[in-house]
């Protein structure tokens, strides 16, 4: 048996069964070097189709297998509709890993399983949100809302959308990159698009880092001022990003241990302006009334603008999420609102496209609170100007799906 099977095998267990991020699972699997392309491959290719491999499992077996079959089925699904593997193969394949689960006697199953899908034609349901939530693998309710805002071809387009490339952002020297590593520029000065990019020395020296190229854009928005507070500010990307045209950075984070994500990387950064501090966002505090030139407050959100990235999200997100997410996202703008200095502003940012996350906020909050003025903005990177801030979307966005509105408090 491969090891790339079963590595993914643990890595999608640790997801399916533990609830882990895809990526923390990656993290936390010592995965063979050699197969690690194709075992990462498989991982985020059957989270990123679940909902498809699901239907699948459910039209052809008579009744559900358990979780660790049914991951196994699933990987090895993905190998033969996606990765064109040879039947044989692939059921050869998982058959051994069956065993080596102890589960060796579900093998006729497997067998039998892999070989009847193999040839069998299973048709989608012709209702177009049904067909459109299996046939990219989004929640039905995620699908349902795209539509309503951006129409159907649009919203194709969203959940269609993939890339490989990673966004770096120097800080000096890439001129030593550019040419080795085929750098590809973006819109906005000193960050780059990467193919086949191999982390080295340079990251831990501080001359450069990942960073997103939405995340980017909402920097680049950001005004220079004397004081920033970024209210919600782990892993600390936007943080060290504005540390750069912001004399002094408070960063708010409510749990201990994602402040040491802020720390470690501002040390490797080498920024020295930046404070981290253990604070809840959505509570106030009288310390900070009036203390701020301006406030990003880059809220929790569901995510649904970052799911190219994170394609975990289809899985755990759910409609009822959002109740309690709005809720939090309505509180912590109207808190941090108080922390804004008269003629500061503040910035309400997400990595979500849905509009009841971005700009019915701020509507919202301009109604609950006469202080601010919407302040118009403009980015390189193209958008969707809302009129109450600008919407970027993956499919026009280069993979960017966030949203930023800037507001001046004028009393």
């Amino acid at each position: 048996m491969s090891n790339f099977l079963y590595d993914s095998y643990l890595i999608l267990n640790k997801v399916y069964s533990e609830g882990s991020y895809i990526k923390q699972a990656i993290s936390s699997i010592n995965i063979e070097q050699k197969n690690k392309p194709l075992t990462v491959k498989i991982s985020y290719g059957v989270i990123e189709n679940d909902l498809l491999l699901s239907f699948y499992i459910k039209k052809l077996a008579d009744t559900s297998p358990k979780l660790a079959i049914k991951t196994l089925l699933k990987q090895s699904m993905y190998l033969i509709k996606f990765s064109n593997k040879p039947v044989y193969t692939v059921t050869n394949e998982a058959v051994d890993l069956a065993k080596k689960l102890g589960k060796g006697g579900v093998a006729g199953f497997i067998n039998a399983f892999l070989r009847n899908f193999s040839k069998t034609e299973i048709p989608l349901p012709k209702d177009i949100n049904e067909n459109l939530s299996l046939t990219y693998s989004y929640p039905l309710f995620a699908v349902k809302k795209l539509i309503a805002i951006y129409g159907i071809e649009t919203a194709k387009e969203i959940m269609s959308y993939k890339s490989d490339k990673v966004t770096l952002r120097f800080v000096k020297d890439e001129e030593n990159y550019i040419d080795n590593f085929r750098l590809e520029k973006t819109p906005f000065n000193k960050v780059y698009f990467a193919n086949n990019f191999i982390r080295d020395e340079g990251f831990d020296n501080g001359i450069y880092t990942y960073q997103s190229i939405g995340s980017v854009a909402i920097c680049d928005i950001i005004s220079p001022c004397e004081s920033l507070l970024d209210a919600c500010a782990a892993p600390g990307g936007k943080s060290v990003n504005l540390a750069e045209k912001c004399k002094n950075i408070t960063a708010f984070d409510i749990y201990e241990h994602r402040l040491q994500l802020i720390e470690s990387y501002k040390i490797r950064m080498n920024i020295n302006n930046i404070n981290q501090i253990l604070k809840d966002a959505s509570v106030y505090d009288k310390e900070y009334k009036e203390k701020f030139d301006a406030v990003l407050a880059d809220v929790p959100c569901s995510g649904f603008g970052v799911v190219h990235e994170n394609p975990d999200i289809k899985i755990n997100r759910k409609e009822s999420d959002l109740t309690n997410i709005i809720k939090m996202q309505k509180a912590i703008i109207k808190n941090t609102a108080n922390y804004v200095k008269c003629g500061g502003y503040l910035y309400y940012s997400t990595c979500s496209v849905f509009k009841e996350e971005n700009s019915d906020i701020i509507d919202w909050f301009l109604k609950t609170d006469d202080r601010f003025e919407i302040e118009e903005i403009t980015s390189p990177l193209k958008n969707i100007d809302t009129g109450s801030g600008l919407q970027f979307l993956p499919n026009i966005s280069l993979g960017a799906g966030f949203f930023i509105a800037k507001l001046k408090r004028v009393k």
